[in-house]
């Protein structure tokens, strides 16, 4: 039986590799890389072919396991303590004492291992993380390696920082798989704080002052989830239960028994997976390179937070708590998507659309039926795919012109048409339909029906992503009057290979979402319910509620595209058919060429348009602050509901 191996491999070899990395000898860093992507990624692979399986490693390189981990715990928060002392920071201080503290008195008078059951665990749920953290997380790694050479050209760095930069990267792929496949909560509270370190170190990597600070907020915002997850165990083991994720999710009355501690491991969700009013954590890390804002978005960090609050859901099932979860996803939901509508800064609109989708998810987690736990989990697959091709889309497209704004990007197709097309793809897959992000969004509003508040929150939030998808699609297909050539696009393969294999995984996973659902969410469903599950047939997916016909939208969608590509090709436009911009009369007749008019004192002004961001009306500035208070007050109660 290969599985305990496959399990080691997705863990313990990114560890190794990670180590490894630090070596500065750029060739051998590469080989690592991609050496250990394609280990992680074959395993991934392997493990998501096999049968649900649990078991407990005794011994760990001739050390017991359970001591081995707790040693690492401790040895970790005295290194985030001394982070916060060379910070001068006591904040982030306090809150590594407040776990320090309790994590003694657990590890030395609760007996914290006393019918714990087995260490790891795996179900189709775990095996689907595995895969978007082995692979999606391994494509960004590799893509990571043409960009950090580019990015540290521009920054004109002396020395290159790319050992560390990769030592952290890689250490986020083995820290997230041991996330997913721990059942010990000692385990899974070890990679959390891993994660949580990882993302510091990546957020600060430039070390600009603004680098500091967003990082230093990311680190105390995550550390205060610390708290709450090391608070949730001494109650755990309190009450005599033993820190067995399993055991919590099955036990007999677990809502009532746990509930208190299982609403603090949410709010520790809560805070990994940035839902306001812990959204600038995760829109502060934008100033780190590249590669690392993807990897946060898609495979790892705020994808622990959901995961966490979704495999609890069988526990809180049925409780006023569940309700005020689904209340809170959907505000964060809804309130997010507002914010990405008035930004321009294309990483800033990815970020807000990725706090968006999770609150999405979490509020699916609240809702606690067949169809919305299903929904869930297929947004997750999605989202990781498209979110990972957009923001190294990007990143690209910031190389090339030296800007993120999307006002910028106008006519890139003309510029950067293998990039843009891949791009287009990115945008598309997000929120039209057959592709399985919109797929995953129709099941979540059927299944919040419900609940009124929510499904109006979900439909709203729905609707506002079609405006900023579409502003930033018809941005980058615009042509404009000075036609341009075509350019030939040169692309390194490590960046070329990423973004292919994401557009066509986009495409593809999409095309297969029945089986997906078939395959790998059923099963977990049926575990937990018994009745509405949604069932797959012919790619329809239906339950007693309504259905998605598939393939007869993919037919549809791929005939407007053939329809679409041959209209814009067609010789029937000519320049002759635009015209420019009247302004009073004040062009220049003479030259109709030129976009513009004479201004003041006879100087020539530049004609130049832009689209209207309300952002005096619904700008960060202008609503932040309320609907943090908004949410503030929904999580308050939420959290008041179980004492």
């Amino acid at each position: 039986m290969l599985v305990p191996q496959m399990v080691g491999i997705s863990i313990v070899l990114p560890f190794f590799a990670a180590a490894l990395c630090l070596i500065n000898v750029t060739t051998l860093r590469s080989m690592l890389v991609l050496g250990t992507s394609v280990v992680v990624s074959v395993a991934s692979l392997f493990l998501v072919q096999s049968e649900a399986f649990s078991f407990t490693p005794e011994y760990l390189f001739g050390i017991p396991a359970d001591g081995l981990i707790a040693i690492l715990d401790f040895a970790l928060l005295f290194v985030i303590l001394g982070i916060s002392y060379r910070l001068k920071n006591k904040l982030i201080a306090a809150l590594t004492l407040l776990q320090l503290v309790p994590l003694a008195l657990l590890e030395l008078f609760m007996h914290p291992g006393e019918g714990a059951g087995p260490t790891l665990y795996g179900d189709q749920f775990s095996m689907i993380m595995c895969v978007i953290i082995s692979i999606i997380g391994s494509l960004i790694c590799v893509y990571g390696l043409a960009y950090m050479k580019e990015h540290e050209h521009h920054l004109k760095l002396a020395q290159s920082k790319q050992g560390r930069f990769f030592f952290y990267m890689v250490l986020f792929l083995g820290a997230m798989n041991g996330l997913v496949f721990s059942n010990n909560l000692l385990w899974l509270y070890f990679f959390w704080e891993v994660t949580t370190l990882c993302s510091f170190m990546l957020i600060k990597h430039d070390e600009t002052e603004v680098a500091i600070t967003n990082a230093t907020r990311a680190l105390w915002m995550n550390m205060l989830g610390g708290v709450a997850f090391v608070m949730a165990m001494i109650m755990i083991r309190a009450k005599g239960m033993p820190l067995s994720l399993q055991e919590i999710i099955v036990a007999d009355n677990a809502s009532a028994l746990l509930l208190l501690p299982i609403g603090l491991l949410c709010f520790a969700g809560f805070t990994k997976a940035a839902q306001l009013p812990f959204q600038s954590w995760l829109c502060g890390a934008m100033v780190a390179p590249t590669p690392v804002s993807a990897l946060l978005h898609s495979s790892t960090m705020v994808k622990a937070g959901v995961y966490l609050v979704i495999r609890l859901a069988p526990a809180y099932a049925g409780t006023v708590f569940s309700n005020y979860v689904a209340l809170f996803g959907a505000f964060t939901f809804l309130a997010a998507a507002v914010l990405a509508l008035s930004q321009s800064n294309g990483k800033k609109i990815l970020a807000y659309s990725t706090i968006s989708n999770l609150g999405m998810i979490v509020a699916c987690a609240g809702i606690n039926t067949p169809a919305a736990m299903a929904a869930a989990i297929l947004l997750i697959v999605f989202h990781a795919i498209s979110k990972a091709l957009m923001f190294l889309c990007v990143g690209t497209i910031e190389q090339k012109i030296g800007s993120r704004d999307i006002e910028d990007m106008r006519g890139l197709i003309r510029i950067m048409p293998k990039t843009t097309m891949v791009a287009v793809i990115g945008i598309v897959t997000m929120f039209l339909p057959p592709f399985g992000a919109l797929l995953s969004k129709w099941m979540a509003v059927e299944a919040s029906a419900q609940l009124p508040l929510v499904v109006l929150m979900l439909a709203v939030g729905s609707a506002l992503t079609m405006v900023f998808w579409g502003r930033w699609l018809g941005m980058l297909m615009t042509s404009t009057l000075h036609q341009v050539n075509l350019q030939a696009e040169e692309q390194s393969s490590l960046i070329r290979v990423p973004l292919l294999f994401l557009a066509a995984a986009a495409v593809l996973m999409s095309f297969v979402a029945p089986g997906l659902y078939t395959s790998m969410v059923l099963p977990v469903l049926e575990r937990l319910y018994s009745t509405d599950l949604y069932v797959a047939a012919l790619g329809v997916i239906s339950n007693n509620v309504g259905m998605f016909a598939l393939y007869p939208i993919f037919v549809i969608f791929t005939l407007g595209v053939i329809w679409a590509a041959r209209a814009s090709s067609s010789k029937r436009v000519s320049t002759r058919a635009y015209s420019t911009p009247y302004v009073c009369g004040l062009q220049d007749p003479s030259d109709n060429q030129r976009l513009g008019f004479n201004g003041p004192l006879g100087q020539w002004a530049e004609f130049t348009s832009t689209n209207y961001y309300m952002e005096n009306l619904i700008g960060e500035g202008r609503i932040s602050t309320w609907v943090n208070v908004v949410a503030l007050g929904i999580l308050v109660i939420l959290l008041a509901g179980v004492l």
